[in-house]
């Protein structure tokens, strides 16, 4: 269901476990294909005491370099390990940019395990028309830019025409040095893989799905495509914000308050 037009407006290599005392939600956050989870996700976790979480980074950077064979079902794999690791039977799944894609590969794949999905601005949904319209070429000239050109041109893609980039502040952290092979490897792996949007319309529990005003216009698209696909989906928009200043961490107040919300909505549905 859509919201109304008010309502637009308004790895470590191995997963890190935080444990709450009488946690009632079991959720497991994946985060974006540059930075790992644990620094992206700490503004929000502040905001969702009570709430037992597992911080999953991607399978790309579980090595030093990505697997020969990697794809699409490895990071699938992955998450399903992560959750029985922590226990999880059936769980709350959150992921932002190339998180967000393979949470949606695996609502697809596994909707059973998951009893509500967030998405912030998804790297890609894996569908036909998504695929046509992505803008690959843009990508594929990034790729073909030396190391440091490269990373610059691909935020730059992630962001609409005017916003200026963050400066480079300080020497790259360690983690920093993997990144080009695991973009390339994940880009690679995602212009393979395809999902069936009726795999989206079987998906019965709710979406949440949020995005900045300021990001690049490709995820209005994504945005109206799966909203077209999943029975229950709801959308936010937050003004002035992009994909390299994402909702939760500029705004993780509000991000907490719709995710308790949707969670809510999820476990009563499910009583």
């Amino acid at each position: 269901m859509l919201p109304s037009a008010d309502a637009w407006n308004a790895h470590a290599t191995r997963p890190r476990h935080f444990a709450y005392p009488a946690a009632m939600t079991d959720v497991l956050f994946l985060p974006g294909i540059i930075a790992p989870a644990k620094s992206r996700y700490a503004p929000l976790l502040a905001e969702l005491p009570g709430v037992q979480c597992v911080l999953k980074d991607l399978e790309v950077y579980r090595d030093s370099a990505p697997p020969e064979d990697y794809s699409i079902t490895i990071e699938i794999d992955g998450l399903d390990r992560a959750a029985d690791e922590a226990g999880f039977d059936r769980f709350h799944l959150y992921g932002h940019s190339g998180g967000g894609a393979i949470a949606l590969a695996y609502v697809a794949a596994r909707p059973h395990r998951v009893l509500s999905l967030a998405v912030d601005e998804p790297a890609m949904d894996f569908t036909d028309e998504g695929n046509r319209t992505y803008g690959w070429d843009g990508f594929d000239h990034a790729l073909t830019l030396p190391p440091t050109e490269a990373m610059r041109e691909f935020m730059r893609l992630q962001v609409a025409a005017g916003v200026e980039l963050p400066a480079a502040s300080g020497p790259p952290p360690p983690w920093m040095a993997n990144r080009p092979a695991g973009i390339q490897a994940f880009i690679a792996a995602a212009r393979r893989y395809r999902v069936e949007p009726d795999a989206y319309r079987r998906f019965p529990a709710p979406v949440y799905f949020s995005m900045g005003s300021r990001s690049h216009p490709r995820w209005i698209g994504i945005r109206e495509r799966l909203a077209g696909l999943f029975p229950d989906f709801t959308a936010d928009l937050y003004h002035g914000l992009h994909h390299l200043n994402t909702s939760h961490q500029a705004q993780p107040e509000r991000v907490a308050a719709s995710l308790r919300r949707l969670w809510g909505q999820a476990e009563r549905t499910n009583r």
